[in-house]
């Protein structure tokens, strides 16, 4: 009968090193389970909230800012002198314009469009606290015959009624113009990138951008002049020339700054896309 083979101590104690590695590893593995996968609706989520809340804060700014001041941004270019003078409240409005840029790319068509409804509200808005502050009692003292407060020795109102005057006197423009540009750059920018399949982004980022601050800018520029009539005009000077001049200087600026954001929107769309979880040319639509 044959005899089974008793194992020698030396291998009873390796097999024993052995079951006590792996027990030790499958105890390290339990007690450090893998990480978790990236919760990419969150990240969409808190991504959208910032541009919109970065879009709707500057266009609440701009309305208020308005033609408040007049900023002189000339320069000189082959001998002659360039001219660029455009309102304050101009300044920060390509930012806008990049927000709804980046969020046409990343979240689609109707979530840019959402915004751009969302920010007419609150163009409303502002105007509604505007009237509401103006309407009711102050502490100043009122003109009987004009329901103002009384001027001051300058001939000024108190800087409430003359930003209230100011933004009334603009915001009817700022709308139509908001409204007409915003909703031509969303459609413009799709339209390309329908065209394009997808590619070229610094097409459609310019293309869209440009082509709506015409539309804008002109928009502005006659509806204030016209409609409002608080546009600083000389009347001794031709009124054509003048409304050109603001027109222009008011597209460049815009058309300068939308060339330069082609780099950020590259750089943030290029970062954007897979910390969001999205591949390429896909969009976060039901975010």
């Amino acid at each position: 009968m044959a005899k089974t083979p008793t194992p020698s101590v030396a291998a009873v104690q390796s097999n024993l090193g052995m079951d006590t590695r792996q027990m030790t590893q499958t105890d390290r593995a339990a007690s450090c389970p893998a990480p978790a996968p990236p919760d990419f609706e969150k990240r969409r989520q808190r991504v959208y909230l910032i541009l919109s809340g970065v879009f709707l804060g500057t266009l609440s700014l701009l309305n208020v800012l308005g033609i408040s001041r007049f900023v002189d941004l000339s320069f000189p270019l082959f001998g002659l002198t360039i001219p660029m003078v455009v309102a304050i409240g101009v300044l920060p409005y390509p930012i806008t314009f990049l927000c709804t840029d980046l969020i046409s790319e990343l979240f689609g068509e109707k979530k840019a469009r959402d915004m751009v409804w969302v920010g007419m509200l609150l163009n409303g808005w502002v105007v509604f606290l505007l009237w509401l502050g103006g309407v009711l009692p102050g502490t100043e003292t009122m003109d009987p015959a004009t329901g103002l407060p009384l001027r001051d020795a300058a001939g000024r109102l108190p800087t409430f009624y003359e930003i209230r005057e100011l933004t009334f006197g603009t915001v009817a423009a700022s709308m139509i113009a908001y409204l007409a540009a915003q909703l031509c750059d969303v459609r413009l920018f799709h339209f390309w990138k329908k065209v394009t399949a997808g590619r070229h982004l610094w097409l459609r980022n310019n293309a869209s951008t440009m082509t709506s601050q015409i539309v804008d800018t002109t928009a502005v520029i006659l509806i204030t002049h016209f409609y409002a009539g608080v546009l600083p005009i000389d009347a001794d000077a031709p009124l054509a020339l003048q409304l050109l001049t603001f027109i222009l200087s008011g597209y460049v600026f815009k058309v300068l700054v939308a060339a330069l954001d082609t780099g950020p929107a590259y750089l943030l769309v290029g970062w954007l896309r897979p910390y969001l979880g999205l591949r390429h040319n896909e969009e976060a639509a039901h975010t």
